[in-house]
């Protein structure tokens, strides 16, 4: 916003003012100076001429009153050197007596009478400046009058008041005219001065209109150039230096919008603070990361905003620039869990002076659940490993120990030893399964088929498996009647059918009911196995499709699990772009369930 600047404030004022101040002190000094010089000759001629008169009237009065003249003559020559600028004279005689006076309407109440003025008493030479009884200023000049025959012989005085006080009243005429026309000149030199000032800062004002709307962006207008003077030659330097400008604005403004851009859509959050740790720059994916707004970032320490007051100080960051994990989790839900990794790297100047600190924030959630997914997994793969292995072991020791002679036991250690054997081989070959899936080199052999007849055939199997185990169980078919053709990998689902079957029976009760369901929903088709068993704890409900989790460890190993079937069934169902799930009340039983894609079958498919 432009800021109005006064008159009274501004260059062309101030530089017009220094002129005439100037001016006018040089012509109040030299005024002073002539006024003075003035006052002192004008007041030396006036004493000097009025001496010269005095005493000229003086001699004259001397050779008059050695004639012995009487009264009358000496007044005549008194009137005769009267002048304008005497005010009063007298002539005293010897005794003090007055003889004579220039002022006719006193004269008889003077003439003849005593003396009353004291500096004539003593008939000696006096020249003085007085002031009257109007406090004027007058000139007073006593001179004795002698006689001209030599003998020195005074025979009276001549008193003479004469008006320098006009002197004075002339000068101080001269001196107002002198200021009058001083300040006449003031006021015309001023006129001339702005003029003058205006020529000169009137480009300086072009330039500052033009500074003024550089910092507003606008880089159109040009500075007018008047002349091949130094401010010409200012503003064609400040017109190439708008250009310059306005180029760099225009390279840092693409650079900041690459920039912002690049922040912008980068996967990882970036955050930067001054020296002080302040944050003064933060992207979207840093504010979404952190759960924070962009208001309540800005300005914030950057150990408040990332939860580390009580372990780090700014300091101790700027010399560490270790990576850290910040823990950002909302609960102790596995959905709710952010693990994020944060970088730090200084800023530096060319002088190596650290003008702030860069953060860069990874979201590792994903990777550190990987990682803790394999260390488990390779955790459980070598407890499942080697309690089969030692057991193979304790056995084969035994054996070649001698017990191989003992025809009762040694039949019973064989039989041992292949069944544990059998478990390793199906569990490498469920993981080999697992690995295969998870790298996607396992394809689907797809066809359509009567999914009614696949679950049927294989729950017939599980029927005919009641006669040849110790547990006995029911299975209770609830089919929908609708034929249901789907697309599928026969082997693939019928394992998975088989493998939520085995479950069902292994964790039911001796007599117990397994129920099967088999419905048809919008566009899925979906299975569902429900038995009598103990159930599964709710916060057992997310991990039983984990590999190698048992909810019954003990009980899963008794009866030859491997832990992977609930994975592999995952694999198989995730493969056929469908859903498995559990549900299941503690001491109620489980309803294992998985969906596959569905389309109703048409007639016309096969004609």
């Amino acid at each position: 916003m432009k800021n109005k600047v006064r008159f009274f404030q501004s260059v062309n004022f101030k530089i017009a003012f220094s002129f005439i101040l100037i001016l006018l002190i040089s012509i109040e000094i030299i005024g002073a100076y002539f006024i003075r010089g003035l006052e002192k000759e004008t007041v030396n001629n006036f004493t000097k001429d009025m001496n010269q008169r005095v005493s000229y009237l003086a001699n004259s009065l001397g050779t008059t009153m050695s004639q012995g003249s009487d009264n009358n003559a000496l007044q005549r020559l008194l009137e005769n050197n009267n002048a304008s600028d005497i005010q009063e004279m007298w002539i005293v005689d010897d005794k003090g007596i007055v003889l004579a006076t220039n002022d006719v309407g006193r004269k008889d109440s003077i003439v003849g009478k005593k003396n009353e003025y004291s500096d004539i008493d003593d008939l000696t030479m006096k020249q003085f400046v007085a002031l009257d009884d109007n406090n004027k200023r007058v000139y007073i000049n006593v001179q004795p009058i002698q006689s001209p025959t030599g003998d020195s012989a005074v025979l009276g005085a001549l008193y003479v008041k004469s008006n320098i006080e006009q002197k004075y009243t002339e000068i101080s005429d001269t001196a107002i005219i002198f200021f009058t026309a001083s300040l006449i000149a003031g006021v015309i030199s001023m006129v001339v001065a702005l003029l003058v000032a205006r020529s000169i800062t009137k480009p300086i004002e072009e330039m500052r209109q033009q500074a003024i709307k550089i910092a507003q962006g606008d880089y159109s207008d040009k500075v007018e150039v008047h002349g091949h003077d130094e401010l010409s030659q200012l503003a064609e330097t400040f017109n190439k230096l708008s250009d310059r400008i306005e180029d760099a604005q225009d390279t840092m403004e693409a650079e900041r919008n690459r920039l912002d851009s690049v922040l912008t859509h980068m996967t990882d959050g970036v955050i930067a603070t001054d020296r002080r740790g302040k944050v003064i720059t933060i992207n979207e994916m840093a504010l979404s990361l952190l759960d924070v707004k962009n208001e309540d970032a800005i300005g914030e320490s950057i150990l408040t905003l990332l939860d580390l007051e009580e372990e780090y100080t700014l300091r101790k960051l700027l010399e560490a620039q270790e990576e850290l994990l910040l823990d950002r989790s909302k609960s102790d839900q596995e959905e709710d869990r952010m693990i994020l990794r944060a970088d730090f790297a200084m800023i530096r100047r060319e002088s190596g002076f650290i003008s702030g600190l860069v953060v860069v924030l990874h979201d590792v959630t994903e990777q550190e659940k990987t990682a803790e997914e394999r260390r488990q997994f390779v955790s459980n793969v070598s407890h499942e490993l080697r309690t089969p292995l030692t057991s193979v072991r304790s056995y084969l020791e035994a054996l070649d120990e001698g017990a191989w002679e003992d025809k009762e036991v040694a039949p019973e250690f064989i039989q041992v030893t292949l069944g544990e054997t059998d478990r390793m081989i199906r569990m490498i070959n469920d993981l080999l399964n697992l690995s295969r899936m998870d790298s996607g080199n396992q394809q689907l052999d797809l066809e359509f088929v009567n999914f009614n007849e696949l679950a049927d055939y294989v729950l017939d199997r599980f029927d005919m498996m009641v006669n040849n185990q110790n547990k006995k169980y029911t299975i209770v078919r609830d089919f929908t009647e609708r034929d249901l053709w789907v697309e599928v990998d026969t082997d693939k689902i019928m394992q998975v059918i088989d493998n939520i079957m085995n479950n069902a029976i292994k964790y039911s009760p001796d007599g117990g009911k397994i129920t099967v369901h088999l419905l048809e929903t919008h566009n899925n088709v979906v299975l569902s196995v429900t038995d009598e068993g103990l159930g599964i704890p709710k916060k057992d409900l997310e991990k039983v499709f984990e590999r190698f989790y048992r909810v019954d460890k003990a009980r899963a190993r008794k009866q030859g699990g491997t832990g992977l079937g609930l994975a592999i069934s995952k694999e198989v169902i995730k493969a056929h772009k469908g859903t498995i799930w559990v549900d299941s009340i503690e001491g109620k039983g489980s309803t294992f369930s998985f969906s596959l894609p569905y389309e109703p079958y048409e007639e016309d498919w096969w004609e």
